[in-house]
């Protein structure tokens, strides 16, 4: 599977879903390949669901946050939900290859933080974009009738 995020220009991963091969529907890992100078999609965090990555091949950074840390065969990097948000980096002259995978629980929400976007899960197919300012969040005690 070739992936590009739509609102990043460097993005370019191709990834080999393993789990959806073997029947797992909780759990997903994926073997995925960054091209040199390409990233693996945009900067992001998720609200409920964990990620993580071991480096097979090649070296690159992870940006998590501001940081950026060095990435090399050998290496694992989790992410918790609503954690720091975090990017991979290829910045070498070969492919970048790792495992990643996570859990997949529902109701997870990504939030894009340089875009200025949360993502939520639309529909099977589709994937809705809404602007940071444009949430409002209120408690479902707003919506009980205070009698």
């Amino acid at each position: 599977m070739h992936v590009s995020h739509p609102l990043n220009e460097r993005s370019e991963i191709f990834m080999t879903r393993l789990s959806d091969q073997t029947g797992l529907s909780h759990l997903g890992v994926s073997l995925a390949r960054v091209p040199p100078g390409k990233e693996s999609f945009a900067l992001h965090v998720h609200s409920v669901q964990e990620e993580w990555i071991f480096v097979l091949s090649g070296q690159g950074k992870v940006q998590i946050d501001d940081r950026e840390l060095d990435l090399r065969a050998g290496d694992f990097v989790g992410f918790p939900p609503n954690g720091p948000a975090h990017l991979v980096r290829n910045t070498s002259d070969v492919d970048l290859v790792y495992l990643q995978g996570g859990d997949r629980r529902v109701g997870d929400r990504g939030r894009f933080p340089e875009l200025g976007l949360v993502s939520y899960e639309h529909d099977a197919e589709h994937v809705a974009l809404v602007r940071d300012e444009q949430i409002e969040l209120r408690p479902f005690s707003d919506w009980l009738a205070k009698d």
